[in-house]
């Protein structure tokens, strides 16, 4: 039996082609600075997207195709399988092709190929996956962790405040400028995906920390004046994404939350809990900046999950039957 993946190798090799990896990392090269300049997407979003087409690079190389104009259907479908293959699991399979969706469509932009095959192909189909979601009393945990005590408590402290308080993506906290908050209208400008700007609502304790932060720990870590960043690093320099994710991983643990919790977990918390507390579903995608209300309508399930969760939990006649009689009192123990 011939499989899809060798039917394509033996395509390829009676191409008799030759994979140019000059050729290639020039347009990877393009499609990186295509991302960053004409996009203004995020450094993270872009090291992401040319890491996911490398590997069609790869895929290329060993099919001994020269010209991705040559990409058709049934090429691209043999390359999901490859990786499917390799061991990737369907998510990221998903997320490579959505990278080489763009790479075709900056091609396809350039004339550098004359038809993009791409959205002829599905992604896998993925099993749908909750958000992992923080308690209130987790995040309070979480927020109390930093040592206030020194200016790098305070600046976390702050940071895992705005974090919450406002939902941010990491790349978003960090790309904050002093000049974004407004503290009379409890605001922050935030340019998030795509340099779409939003603003971003505040709540007092969120407020209250930045304050603490910009009096007294933000001019302590100060090396150059002219340095518009809000949070700083110990250089007084901007604060990175992955100093971020390790400062926030750091005080989950001294909070004693599960290792798995990230950055983005405070992101899921706050959209789950607005909806929780009844916020419109409209109101938490704006917030969030989601371009889509079908991105938001994931928190609905967890929301619903939770208020599931807590009614087994609480209500007196929703326990299973078996739960019930492992708690009802022994025959012996009732009066007659």
């Amino acid at each position: 039996m011939t499989t899809r993946t060798a039917r394509s190798r033996r395509s390829g090799d009676a191409a008799g082609e030759t994979f140019d990896q000059a050729r290639w990392d020039a347009s990877a090269a393009r499609f990186g600075d295509h991302l960053r300049t004409s996009l203004q997407l995020s450094p993270y979003t872009v090291r992401n997207y040319t890491s996911d087409i490398a590997a069609f690079g790869e895929f290329l190389r060993l099919r001994r195709v020269r010209d991705v104009g040559r990409a058709d259907r049934r090429f691209l479908r043999d390359y999901l399988a490859w990786l499917l293959e390799l061991g990737y699991v369907k998510p990221s399979v998903s997320r490579k092709l959505t990278a080489l969706r763009a790479f075709y469509k900056f091609l396809a932009g350039r004339g550098d190929v004359d038809r993009d095959h791409t959205d002829l192909v599905s992604s896998p189909r993925l099993d749908r996956r909750l958000p992992v979601v923080a308690t209130r009393r987790e995040i309070e945990a979480l927020l109390d962790a930093p040592d206030t005590a020194n200016p790098g408590g305070q600046r976390d402290r702050a940071l895992l405040e705005v974090l919450y308080s406002a939902g941010l993506r990491v790349a978003e906290v960090c790309s904050l400028d002093i000049g974004d908050i407004d503290f009379q209208a409890r605001e922050l400008r935030v340019i998030g995906k795509g340099a779409k700007e939003r603003i971003a609502l505040l709540g007092r304790p969120a407020l209250a920390a930045l304050g603490e932060y910009l009096r007294h720990s933000r001019p302590a870590l100060e090396r150059r004046p002219a340095e518009q960043a809000l949070f700083l690093n110990r250089y007084g320099g901007r604060l990175s994404a992955r100093s971020v994710e390790r400062l926030v991983k750091r005080h989950a643990l001294k909070a004693g939350l599960d290792p798995g919790f990230h950055t983005h977990t405070l992101r899921h918390s706050f959209a789950t809990h607005l909806l929780d507390g009844g916020a419109d579903l409209r109101v938490v995608q704006d917030l969030m900046g989601h371009s889509s209300p079908a991105t938001t309508q994931i928190y609905t399930y967890v929301s619903t999950e939770q208020a599931r969760r807590v009614y087994l939990e609480a209500h007196p006649r929703a326990a299973r039957p078996a739960d019930r009689a492992a708690s009802a009192p022994s025959s012996e123990n009732v009066e007659a």
